[in-house]
């Protein structure tokens, strides 16, 4: 039996490349309010469960934690469009960080702020250089529609800018980004940047971090920067602030956190975490370019460079899994979570391949490296019999990372387990979630069909989501589900009590 914790119509997600799918389940209109806790509902027993997540231990303060019925579910809304790519959100939504309110977009609707995000990637070999621009959008009250143009859309506060120009280049295969806002009195408020790509090797080996000021027409980019001691593939995926109370008692008041999940376990097997500052002095100072700024990991899973050590991973974790955006929440009441979104891996089987025409049950490995590598397992990592190892016939031409079957999830840690691996008291693999919601059917699904051949379709959608924020001040959440309209993203919101 699957245990779907359904949130009052609740919550969040993440994304690798610009994925999702069209999925037939129940709409999220037609999900009752009242619903919050456990629903049951029979399916394969040999997918993997959330309960198989959850961390075996009980934590020892689950009152300071913020549980799965906390999140209300409030509706969605669209984005609206400035033209041709790049300048457009059709394939984009990569990254996203909530701006806080100011005169220019304070409303009396009780979503005040605004949203900076990522519209189209850039495409690699000289095709879109000039990709992943960002631009700065208002948030309409959000509407609970079955139908997507029945959404409010949001308006431009700051049209698309291309704030990174002469950045991070050469990183254009499939980049991977994350955003944060953060103002504090040493700098002012800024916005820091993460910036990977799908391959990070020789020529592609450089700096991952930077930062940029609100104001896109002059943003005055700093940066590039290394992180020390750590792989790309674990530090340049997504990032988020980090309490500045807890930032202090345990990383030497780091107030950024920086991470990646790179699938088939080259990052770690699970989401990794690290705290950061790129400042150097009490004035702000960004550090040199180039520089190695020091990083304290809080969480980090054994890598599959290392060997396949599945006791050093994630519980039921998937070569195919994706973790693609985080946040570390924290409510008026004093509760706090630091939660990963994106589109886990539930399937009987796990492959290195294509999906089969044949059917989602059916792996379709590619048979080149089958002797290279473990190419397929079951939900139990035990490997797939010698009869599945045989590839498929008239599969189209993605190769990557599948599985029979994909849901979104949030995973829940505890920040209380970070602390402690911070202090040096846990192993950085150690962690585990306290819980997992399974919010699958509160999306669109692409609704539209767009780039089934790459993004999987039914229940083998790759991709549901872009990126997560979250407004601290009055505990709202926005996730960006990719693919709901057309090639563009939507953004779902929820509300946490107590703010």
């Amino acid at each position: 039996m699957r245990i779907k914790i359904l949130l009052l119509l609740s919550v969040s997600l993440l994304i690798t490349t610009s994925c999702t799918f069209p999925f037939t389940a129940d709409n999220p209109a037609e999900i009752e309010e009242s619903s919050i806790i456990s629903e049951t509902e029979t399916t394969t027993e040999e997918n993997i469960q959330p309960e198989e997540i959850i961390a075996t231990h009980a934590p020892i303060n689950p009152s300071a934690l913020i549980q799965p019925d906390d999140f209300i579910y409030m509706g969605a809304f669209r984005l609206p469009d400035d033209g041709d790519r790049p300048r457009t959100f059709e394939y984009g939504g990569n990254a996203m960080t909530y701006f806080p309110s100011d005169i220019s977009t304070d409303t009396q609707d009780g979503f005040p702020g605004s949203l900076f995000i990522m519209g189209h990637d850039r495409l690699a070999y000289g095709e879109m250089p000039d990709g992943n621009q960002i631009a700065e959008v208002s948030i309409p009250s959000p509407v609970k529609s079955e139908d997507v143009y029945g959404l409010p859309v949001a308006e431009f506060i700051q049209p698309f800018s291309n704030v990174t120009k002469g950045m991070f280049t050469g990183l254009d295969e499939i980049p991977r980004v994350g955003l944060a806002y953060l103002d504090t009195p040493q700098t002012g408020p800024l916005v820091h940047i993460s910036w990977g790509a799908h391959f990070q090797e020789e020529e592609s080996n450089k700096p991952s971090h930077g930062w940029f000021e609100t104001d896109l027409s002059s943003p005055n980019p700093a940066g590039e920067w290394w992180i020390e001691n750590t792989s790309l593939y674990s530090v340049n995926g997504y990032m988020f602030t980090i309490p500045e109370n807890w930032a202090t008692s345990f990383v030497n008041g780091m107030q950024l956190a920086t991470g990646r999940y790179r699938d088939g376990g080259w990052s770690g097997m699970g989401p990794s975490l690290y705290a950061y500052q790129p400042w150097v002095d009490d004035d702000g100072t960004p550090a040199k370019n180039g520089a190695s700024l020091q990083a304290v990991p809080l969480l980090q899973y054994s890598d599959s460079y290392s060997g396949e050590n599945f006791s050093q991973a994630l519980n039921g974790y998937s070569h195919a899994d994706e973790w693609g955006g985080g946040e570390w929440l924290t409510i008026s009441d004093g509760r706090s979570a630091v939660i990963f979104v994106g589109t886990k891996a539930t399937g009987e089987k796990t492959w290195y391949g294509w999906r089969n025409p044949a059917g989602a049950e059916y792996p379709c490995i590619e048979t080149a490296f089958r002797d290279e590598f473990i190419t397929c397992r079951n939900a139990d990592h035990t490997p797939c019999t010698s009869e599945e190892l045989e590839g498929c016939s008239n599969h189209n031409d993605y190769r990557g990372w599948w599985s029979s079957e994909f849901r979104a999830w949030i995973l829940l840690y505890n920040p209380d387990d970070l602390a402690q691996v911070a202090l040096g008291e846990l192993e950085p693999w150690q962690p585990q979630p306290y819980a997992v919601l399974d919010i699958d059917d509160l999306f669109f699904h692409n609704p539209e069909a767009v780039e089934e051949g790459m993004l999987g379709a039914g229940v083998q959608q790759l991709g549901l989501i872009g990126d997560i924020a979250y407004d601290r001040e009055h505990g709202l959440i926005y996730v960006l589900e990719l693919f709901a309209e057309g090639a563009k993203p939507v953004v779902h919101v929820w509300q946490l009590p107590a703010n």
